[in-house]
């Protein structure tokens, strides 16, 4: 269960709605809603009932309320007690959750107990955000599954895994039944992509990668905040993405993922970490993410 659930439900309990909660936390509303069902498909238990224009909390919810509040107010004091702490250091790491899921908080845990007196800020950004805070000197390193479109200056990269890609579809889906899918399948099929605002790389990258299959993606969605916001899409209107494997990780149990046959290739998960003023601690870090990767392997 993820912290950050938590937040986004006693958000949506304080309001009593999705949408003023939405707004609250800078999020869409279909991506908030996202969130809160995930955490009531982990418990296995509705927490709100759902109106046209309010939600009001169920039993459950109303029991859940109070503890969330509680580990919440218990975490937030003891953030406050650690960064009150005299730090040496801080690493500031932007990264992409499709690629680290499963591999940053082993790495966070480990880091933090050989170096307690170095702070890590985490920031989830999409692509062309983690570039531009890169260049402007805003990021000491960088996770993400997107090679930059063009070079950050005097940041250096290299190859952190390779991850296959996949099918993700409902379970109830057409092609769900088959092992494997063969890409000349996906012709007329209705896909769910990643906005070339947020995600340049996208669609152009579904489109080079169908073609010699005689294949012309056939998007009905294309969704702006990311892969969570897909999965809600995809299960709306019974349909399919292509994204990387290492984002099932993440993904509704009412979803299904299948590899390709025959298979694309790899994408290629990078990490990248300023050579201008580089941290004393940024070798060390790096150097766990790699271990941990290959350990995934």
């Amino acid at each position: 269960m993820e912290l950050r659930h938590l937040r986004y439900f006693i958000a949506v309990a304080k309001h009593g709605s999705f949408n003023r909660a939405a707004q609250t936390l800078h999020l869409t509303q279909p991506a908030l809603s996202r969130q809160v069902k995930d955490l009531e498909e982990e418990l296995s238990v509705p927490l709100f009932v759902r109106g046209t224009n309010a939600v009001t909390l169920t039993a459950a919810g109303d029991s859940f309320y109070e503890e969330a509040r509680e580990i919440i107010a218990r975490v937030d004091l003891a953030v406050q007690r650690i960064r009150n702490q005299p730090h040496t250091e801080i690493l500031r790491v932007g990264y992409a959750p499709s690629v680290t899921a499963g591999l940053l908080p082993s790495v966070l845990q480990r880091f933090h107990a050989e170096y307690p007196r170095v702070r890590v800020e985490l920031t989830d950004l999409f692509p062309k955000d983690m570039m531009n805070k890169a260049r402007d000197g805003e990021l000491d390193i960088v996770i993400t599954l997107e090679a930059p479109g063009s070079p950050v200056p005097q940041f250096r990269w290299e190859e952190l895994s390779r991850i296959r890609i996949v099918l993700v579809m409902p379970a109830n889906h057409a092609l769900a039944k088959l092992k494997r899918i063969p890409p000349s399948r996906l012709r007329d099929i209705p896909l769910v992509g990643l906005a070339p605002e947020s995600f340049p790389e996208h669609v152009p990258y579904v489109k080079k990668i169908l073609k010699p299959f005689d294949v012309r993606p056939h998007f009905v969605a294309l969704e702006r905040d990311g892969v969570s916001t897909m999965f809600a899409s995809i299960e709306a209107l019974n349909a399919a993405a292509i994204l990387a494997e290492s984002a099932v990780s993440f993904m509704p149990r009412s979803l299904v993922c299948r590899p390709f046959f025959p298979a694309f290739d790899p994408v290629i998960a990078k990490i990248g970490w300023s050579q201008k003023n580089p941290k004393p601690h940024t070798s060390a870090f790096i150097e766990l993410l790699r271990k941990a990767s290959r350990r995934k392997r």
